[in-house]
């Protein structure tokens, strides 16, 4: 495994969606803790259900209604434990696409007085999307993983993991029902970062 990165130890997770087990990592300088939740066997070269995800304490802790993370966790969760063979990546240091949880909730005030998502960090000075998955793709290596079917409604993530040598042989589509308090988001999602919400009604740009 790249020396980047280590597993540490490994345990089994019952939870509300299935049984899994859950993989631990971190970077040996002591850097952000990631986890895998891993359900089944894989043979090998078949590709497996996966789900990689960021790390989102306001919609998965406290139930935020202003993104759709929290039901993309638990859809990803209750679809591979269905199938009874897959894995979900969940990745630290990704709040807020990066930015932090701190700077997340100054572009919340901002979108409070109407910026959407992607003007809010631009109007602090933050990148649109800060994240990178290389340690998505070393977690999947070191499990025995390298063909997947990817829930996923960001391309960005597909052209990630085939950087990486991870071969994307579906995306599967997660998409959850919109809200008053999150279809703006999910516009934005759609109309400036490219996320594929056929679902979604077409906006135009504002």
């Amino acid at each position: 495994m790249n020396p980047t990165l280590q597993r540490l130890t490994v345990a089994r997770l019952p939870t509300l969606f299935g049984a899994f087990d859950i993989y631990g990592y971190q970077s040996p300088d002591g850097g952000d803790e990631h986890v895998a939740l891993v359900c089944g066997a894989f043979p090998c070269d078949e590709p497996v259900l996966a789900r990689i995800h960021s790390e989102c304490l306001t919609g998965e802790v406290f139930g935020s209604l202003r993104c759709d993370c929290r039901a993309q966790l638990e859809l990803s969760l209750q679809r591979i434990a269905a199938e009874g063979r897959g894995v979900l990546v969940y990745l630290r240091g990704h709040e807020g696409r990066g930015i932090g949880l701190i700077n997340k909730l100054r572009a919340y005030a901002l979108q409070d007085l109407g910026r959407d998502t992607v003007c809010a960090n631009s109007d602090l000075g933050l990148p649109i999307d800060s994240r990178e998955y290389t340690t998505a793709a070393e977690i999947l290596r070191d499990i025995g993983v390298r063909r997947l079917r990817l829930m996923t409604n960001n391309p960005d993530k597909i052209r990630a993991m085939e950087a990486e040598g991870i071969e994307v042989v579906a995306r599967v589509p997660l998409e959850s029902v919109p809200t008053s308090d999150n279809s703006g988001y999910l516009h934005t999602k759609q109309d400036k970062l490219g996320h594929i919400l056929p679902g979604l009604r077409k906006s135009s740009l504002r």
